[in-house]
């Protein structure tokens, strides 16, 4: 005969799996009483799992929705499943990829090694076409999110913007999603100052095991202070153009973070960047709409020569 704690486990297990069980059913797969499946079923209601039953000979108990969220009990082919389908729910772009996130990292913490196989197996042999370039290893997103939500410190490599690797020592706080990529805010303990890192630069991740007391953010809203860190910080080039079309359309047509505001329904003012103006002009092109730059001579020109190099491509043929 299971153990008390063992049987719960195993009458939870059961009442997951099917609608209703009648109490000869459950005391049948327990190999105990109908008593103790009634006494075990109050213990179950007592750590806050809503079992309901029907009276009479073809009653019996069901799992109910109650008002929070019990634990769950899952086999390993789910747990596997479960574990997949966060992380590509984290990089889909669908509007839950932090929380999708959180999970994964509190999934992943408590697989056993042979389940942390197969999720990895799983990943290495399914193929996508990509979204995000470079592609985002989830491996590093997870190391990330479990040293933030366990306030340990991180080592890793960092690939700079103009190539090489430098060495970062970081306390990690926050992990936002901007366009189609992950940035951390940190604190860098060798540069004694917050620091955003792109987390598809990050290079083998190490949690270091030292924990450490969570310092003030150094803005009450971490987003907005992240994308002005991005915006200040990355571009050599910076324009503000007015685009005629929802802001909506325009975010979801840029592979890159953008600052946007909305001036009406169908239009927009969009504050950009980047290191090659004229590459930045030929992006734009394919959005597909009509667009004037309001300030930033270099994209002005840049579209200047664009304009004239596709002219030359058409053969000076006129405009329908």
């Amino acid at each position: 005969m299971l153990e008390t704690s063992a049987r719960l486990l195993e009458l939870l297990s059961l009442l997951q799996l099917e609608r209703d069980w009648t109490s000869s059913k459950l005391a049948d797969r327990l190999a105990v009483s109908t008593r103790t499946v009634r006494a075990d079923i109050g213990k179950l209601r007592a750590l806050g799992y809503p079992v309901d039953a029907r009276p009479g000979v073809a009653g019996g108990y069901r799992l109910a929705a109650g008002t929070a969220m019990p634990p769950l009990l899952l086999d390993d082919d789910e747990a596997v499943a479960v574990a997949v389908g966060l992380g590509a729910v984290a990089t889909q772009g669908l509007g839950v990829e932090e929380t999708a996130l959180t999970a994964l990292a509190k999934l992943e913490q408590v697989l056993p090694s042979r389940l942390r196989r197969r999720v990895a197996a799983v990943r290495e042999a399914t193929s996508v076409v990509p979204r995000v370039e470079p592609p985002l290893d989830l491996s590093v997103l997870g190391a990330v999110a479990v040293a933030i939500r366990g306030r340990e410190r991180l080592r890793y490599g960092y690939i700079k913007p103009g190539g090489g690797e430098a060495a970062r020592h970081v306390e990690p706080r926050r992990l936002v999603s901007w366009g189609q990529l992950w940035y951390l805010l940190a604190w860098d303990l060798e540069r004694d100052d917050w620091r955003v890192f792109r987390v598809d630069r990050m290079v083998a991740p190490v949690p270091t095991g030292a924990r450490f007391p969570p310092r003030v953010l150094p803005d009450a809203d971490v987003v907005e202070y992240v994308i002005g860190r991005i915006s200040r910080g990355t571009w050599r080039y910076r324009a503000r153009v007015l685009v005629h079309a929802p802001a909506v359309e325009v975010a979801a047509q840029f592979p890159a973070p953008l600052d946007i505001e909305v001036v009406d329904e169908s239009t927009c003012r969009v504050e950009l960047g980047a290191d090659d103006p004229d590459r930045l002009a030929l992006w734009m092109t394919q959005l597909d709409v009509d667009i004037e730059v309001i300030d930033g001579d270099e994209l002005a020109e840049a579209f200047a020569r664009l304009a004239a190099r596709f002219h030359r491509a058409a053969g000076g043929a006129s405009v329908p």
